[in-house]
């Protein structure tokens, strides 16, 4: 896997890809070291590039849906989850209870997919809330989460 660090409004996010595919984005709170760059020319490098590209946008508020090759790995289960919140819309939010009826599972299974959920962002665990409307449950913490939120203009908050 190669990485690249893209600075972001909600702080630092690791970028990782294998071959042509995106398998990471994740929040971080310090520059990580050691990391294996990708090298120029290569698939990972363009994958990289056009991640860090449409999150640039997303956070401009010019991009809703992102496009890009996504392959996360995880039980049948987490991705059920994952793929279920690729069809959640930009600015919308669903409870557990609900997400879980859509992918047949319990709220405790979909929490659990969404705290494992490697490609943050882009699979918007942020959209997911209490049954209540709260902004709970939300491994990048909370005010990462009513920052997303806030960005896409969320009728909750």
């Amino acid at each position: 896997m190669r990485w690249r660090v893209l600075p972001s409004p909600v702080g630092p996010l690791l970028l990782g890809a294998q071959g042509p595919h995106l398998r990471r984005i994740a929040f971080t709170d310090e520059e990580p070291t050691g990391l294996a760059g990708p090298d120029a020319g290569s698939l990972e490098e363009a994958v990289l590039a056009e991640t860090a590209h449409q999150l640039g946008e997303y956070f401009a508020g010019e991009r809703e849906r992102f496009e890009l090759p996504l392959a996360p790995r995880g039980t049948d289960v987490q991705r059920r989850v994952w793929w279920a919140l690729a069809d959640l819309g930009y600015g919308t939010t669903v409870s557990y209870g609900t997400l879980a009826a859509r992918v047949g599972g319990s709220p405790r299974s979909v929490g659990a997919a969404l705290g494992a959920n490697p490609i943050v962002i882009v699979l918007p665990c942020h959209r997911v809330v209490g049954a209540d409307g709260g902004l709970v449950g939300f491994g990048g913490g909370v005010a990462r989460k009513e920052t997303l939120l806030a960005l896409e203009g969320s009728a909750l908050l």
